[in-house]
């Protein structure tokens, strides 16, 4: 049987919100700072013409990451806090548009947090981890993680994040490492894990150079992910951003590698609920294993 397809959607919170979107391009609260970026899928009309911010991302001609930021108010350099639920991290403009963390997974948090509840101690993998948001979200919950990305720069950032939200002690496993091969390792160690959460880049290189290509790699690490899953974990979540791909494609991917475990698989889009008029803007694709 096909996964059934469905949305899930961010609301705003106290420290982030989408404010109006149109024409291109969306207008975001951060904190006490707005910003402008470019958003191919705002097909509409935005609900105002009088759009304000603090900073503006102009793209280059590099649809894969080229462009740079344009002020019209000073912004830290250094980045400034945020909070979600009892999480504490710091958002910065970075040269890749986005504010160093991704608000559209907000859902994501709650939703693994659900699944993960009645285990006195989860242990839990987050693969291409990034600056730990996700991680620290399920570390102040009660779960020993496992944090992976390739970038020392991002996992740097992850630590950060950890003492500003005062979990510097935490069980938690800071590893810059490539996911697909540590993955590959702890499947021969024997590992097992109670969830796991996927956010892979379409392209990427690991520290010691190993290329990443999603529709090439992805197929091999889900295999070895459900391998560190068994009938007593609780999830495996996938999300895809920025790429000509299906969640149904992922969708059926994801059942027929857990088709031999008890639970449930599903797909559908991640978007975020605009604060203007309540429209969703979609934002990436997600399949998700489940297992009550």
């Amino acid at each position: 049987m096909s996964p059934s397809l469905q949305a899930l959607v961010g609301d705003p919170w106290a420290d982030y919100g989408l404010i109006d979107s149109g024409d291109g391009r969306k207008l975001e609260r951060y904190g006490r700072f707005r910003f402008i970026r470019p958003e191919t899928q705002a097909l509409w009309a935005p609900a105002r013409p009088d759009w304000r911010a603090a900073g503006e991302f102009i793209p280059g001609a590099d649809e894969d990451g080229g462009g740079r930021w344009q002020y019209a108010e000073p912004v830290p350099a250094d980045g400034w806090t945020l909070k979600w639920d009892d999480v504490t991290f710091n958002a910065q403009a970075t040269p890749f548009r986005h504010l160093a963390f991704f608000p559209d997974m907000a859902p994501v948090w709650t939703w693994m947090r659900e699944r993960l509840a009645g285990i006195e101690t989860p242990e839990c993998l987050n693969l291409f981890g990034y600056t730990g948001v996700g991680t620290l979200a399920l570390t102040v919950q009660g779960a020993k993680m496992v944090h992976v990305d390739a970038s020392k720069k991002s996992v740097a950032a992850a630590r950060v994040n950890a003492t500003l939200s005062g979990m510097a002690d935490a069980p938690v496993r800071w590893l810059v490492d490539d996911a697909v091969k540590f993955a590959a390792r702890e499947v021969r160690r024997g590992r097992r894990y109670d969830g796991i959460l996927l956010d892979p880049p379409k392209y990427g290189r690991g520290p010691d150079g190993e290329l990443w290509r999603l529709e090439e790699d992805l197929p091999r690490l889900i295999a070895d992910c459900r391998k560190l899953l068994d009938e007593k974990s609780r999830y495996l979540f996938l999300t895809v951003y920025a790429v000509r791909m299906s969640a149904l494609a992922i969708g059926e991917l994801v059942a027929q590698a857990f088709a031999d475990l008890p639970g449930k698989v599903e797909c559908g889009e991640l978007g975020v609920r605009e604060e203007a008029r309540g429209l969703v803007l979609p934002t990436a694709i997600w399949a998700r294993w489940s297992n009550a």
